[in-house]
């Protein structure tokens, strides 16, 4: 089963920032070896990261990489019935919206893996494994 990672991988993976020199080689390393799933969501904050924050040395060339990349790349919309299930997974584990749409994206693709630092590393959320590769 594939993995599903969240927006943190993606702009670590190409972030030019010196301070993120060994997550962007972490980062970079799983998005050129594996296969994974994304959601509209973490296109949507891709998106946001990049044009507000500077330091990270991307810019629009680097989105318009990312959709030409993503062809091999399941994209999960954030639907209605998903943002119903976020919101059950929001009251169950008691952490943010955002990352409990993450989590029902996952869910939702059939995922046994997140890749995140943003979650308790190894907690298991309904199903979905967190794991911090920056932890590894």
């Amino acid at each position: 089963m594939l993995p599903f990672f969240d927006t943190d991988i993606l702009l670590y993976a190409g972030s030019l920032d010196p301070l993120d020199k060994e997550k962007r080689n972490v980062a970079a390393e799983l998005v050129a070896t594996m296969d994974f799933f994304i959601s509209t969501q973490v296109i949507q904050e891709y998106i946001s990261n990049v044009l507000r924050k500077p330091s990270l040395g991307l810019g629009e060339a680097n989105i318009r990489d990312l959709y030409n990349n993503l062809l091999p790349h399941l994209v999960i919309p954030v639907t209605l019935p998903l943002v119903r299930q976020a919101w059950d997974i929001k009251q169950r584990f008691g952490i943010s919206h955002w990352d409990a749409t993450i989590l029902a994206a996952a869910k939702e693709a059939g995922c046994h893996t997140l890749y995140t630092e943003d979650l308790n590393h190894g907690q298991n959320y309904d199903g979905v494994q967190v794991v911090n590769p920056f932890l590894e």
